[in-house]
């Protein structure tokens, strides 16, 4: 696995919600709608499609939730951050380059809310939206959004999508849809998930350095073995291997603003379609959780820009004899990992992927992805 392209990350601004929540399919009253299946219990909301809490065991067997998010549901849409938490940005996740983009010979201007790019089709993108649950059973959610031409600057023509959210034992499947009836337009999706398998338990640090990360190994600007973003030379890399090392500090970035990383790796030579393509564990929490996906790359946000104004949810707090041990969420405090195709791919027709990036009218998109939990 390898870094081709380096993403910087900004924290956008709120912006007015366009749709409606989910009618005829009731949540429960916390305003959660709940999945469950051995070992695994996972919560979600209309707004974004977000996954609000994932329930996974411990080494001790106790029910840890791994990723972020708030415990008031209604915070989600009025937060002024907008982390994208666990949500489906979209049509066209990650970055537009110069904000522009090209089909059949004609150009067009996307929002540019990120420096001179666009950053998730804008601040009216998906995960801004109120999708209808079109469906809900004790293991399954189905979320729909139709997305009218325009709603996000330069994104024209009507885009239809679905996310299906699944548990069996031990796993979260995800699974995406999208048609565009009426005209060519620039379709990537992801699920945005930050992780701590720690669950922000683990008194030592709040740190997800400690993390280790598997990926497999690709053949495209093949990172050295033992630099910053080696993952691939040795099994049990941490996220932090090489924090002591020159540039790391600045390695997503930001004229040197940007610790860690905010890149994309991109998967070749996957032995199989179920192969499994990244996995991520805590020694502390002894949580492991293997990825699968039919996409050719995943994005790694080590959370640098997260600056502590944001608190963890009840079920994140950390108590250390008897007494709880304040804590929000830090920087580099987590990990998204985010399995989509390449990023900005749309202006590089040299990398093969403008059509795989295209969507027009008698085309579907698909997008299936799976987190495995077990123990290390």
């Amino acid at each position: 696995m390898k870094s081709i392209i380096t993403c910087f990350a900004v924290i956008m601004e709120a912006t007015t919600v366009l749709g409606g929540p989910g009618k005829g399919v009731k949540p429960e009253p916390d305003g959660r709608y709940t999945i469950a299946a051995p070992g695994i219990k996972a919560q979600f909301i209309p707004y974004g499609a977000t996954l609000t809490n994932l329930f996974v065991k411990d080494k001790n067997g106790k029910d840890v939730d791994v990723v972020l998010g708030y415990d008031d549901v209604d915070y989600y849409p009025k937060d002024p951050g907008h982390p994208v938490y666990n949500a489906i940005p979209g049509r066209y996740a990650n970055r537009i380059g110069k904000g522009k983009y090209i089909i059949d010979g004609e150009e067009y201007q996307t929002e540019l809310n990120d420096g001179n790019n666009t950053l998730h089709s804008g601040t009216n993108n998906w995960s801004y939206r109120f999708w209808n649950v079109t469906e809900h059973t004790p293991t399954s959610i189905t979320f729909a959004i139709s997305d009218a031409s325009n709603s996000s600057l330069g994104m024209l023509g009507r885009v239809d999508s679905t996310v299906t959210y699944s548990v069996s034992k031990n796993t979260w499947h995800i699974k995406m849809n999208a048609v565009s009836p009426e005209r060519k337009t620039p379709v990537l999706l992801t699920q945005h998930t930050y992780f701590n398998l720690d669950a922000y338990k683990n008194p030592a640090t709040d740190k997800i350095w400690d993390h280790t990360l598997c990926p497999p190994t690709g053949k495209i600007l093949t990172a050295a073995p033992g630099s910053i973003n080696d993952f691939a030379s040795a099994a049990g890399l941490a996220l932090g291997h090489a924090r002591d090392q020159a540039g790391f500090a600045g390695n997503c970035g930001a004229n040197g603003a940007c610790e860690g990383y905010n890149g994309y790796w991109l998967i070749e030579d996957k032995p199989s379609r179920d192969a499994v393509v990244v996995s991520l564990a805590s020694p502390f929490s002894g949580v492991k959780a293997n990825l699968r996906t039919d996409q050719p790359g995943v994005v790694l946000y080590s959370c640098n820009w997260m600056d502590g104004s944001a608190q963890l949810k009840s079920t994140q707090k950390l108590v250390v004899n008897g007494t709880a041990v304040p804590r929000t969420v830090g920087r580099s405090s987590c990990v998204a990992i985010e399995a989509q195709d390449y990023p900005d791919g749309i202006n590089h027709p040299e990398w093969g992927r403008v059509d795989n990036q295209i969507l027009g009218p008698g085309q579907e998109y698909s997008w299936e992805s799976s987190w495995t939990f077990g123990l290390v």
